[in-house]
């Protein structure tokens, strides 16, 4: 997939890549069975949205024997990236200063993390604290 492909998931989807994200690698069954209690998804529910990731470019797939297994090729930075880009787009016309102002209004940032983001914007955006 293109570096700068946006990527835009589901909830579903992106429950799945955090399993492939947080263990580099991970069978069919390994997807379903940590999943299944947290959202009680079937064997052939996760294996469809695989394929489906696949087919997209967002993961890959090899062959084990019987067993198919998954690896993300977008991180989770890209993910994000890609989806805030296109919340700011649609609910903000584009203007990401809209967000912050709606965020801070709505209580969501306690002051203390104002302070972090006024260090990042400093720093020009950077990631870290």
């Amino acid at each position: 997939m293109n570096k700068q492909q946006d990527v835009s998931l589901s909830d579903l989807q992106i429950a799945l890549m955090r399993v492939l994200w947080r263990r580099g690698e991970a069978s069919t069954a390994e997807v379903a069975a940590e999943l299944a209690d947290e959202r009680g998804l079937k064997h052939t529910t996760v294996a469809t949205v695989l394929t489906r990731l696949e087919k997209r470019g967002v993961v890959a797939q090899r062959r084990e024997g019987r067993q198919l297994f998954y690896r993300a090729l977008v991180g989770e930075a890209q993910v994000r990236r890609s989806m805030v880009a296109e919340l700011i787009g649609a609910l903000f016309d584009g203007d990401a200063r809209a967000l912050v102002a709606h965020l801070v209004q709505e209580s969501e940032i306690a002051p203390g993390d104002l302070a972090k983001v006024r260090r990042r914007l400093a720093r020009g955006g950077q990631n870290g604290d």
